[in-house]
């Protein structure tokens, strides 16, 4: 890497973890589900941190499950788990990018 780049990467590296450390509350997923649990306040920060950060990677995260779970269908349905399987790989991950509130980690 140039030295012209290395000073503004980190620097966005750096701001990037400064955000992640905002986002996540203490105990923010000490909760089996997001219906019975104590909702911290949802500030501005955290809905930000949610938007630009968590939401992006979860939409990835849900697209790769999906490939991940088209390639090993043929091995979950030789093993009798498909619900399983599509429930774990592409049905958490996008009820957790697409369902749960803004700001709500």
């Amino acid at each position: 890497m140039h030295k012209s780049t290395r000073k503004p990467l980190s620097y966005l590296l750096a701001v990037l973890l400064m955000l992640s450390n905002m986002a996540y509350a203490p105990g923010a997923f000490a909760a089996s589900s997001y219906s019975d649990s104590i909702e911290p306040e949802r500030t501005g920060g955290t809905m930000m941190a949610d938007t630009f950060l968590v939401r992006p990677f979860m939409l990835a995260g849900t697209v790769v499950g999906l490939a991940t779970f088209i390639v090993t269908l043929p091995f979950s349905a030789l093993g009798g788990n498909v619900g399983e399987a599509g429930s774990t790989l592409v049905v958490e991950p996008a009820k957790y990018t697409f369902i749960r509130p803004l700001g709500a980690l």
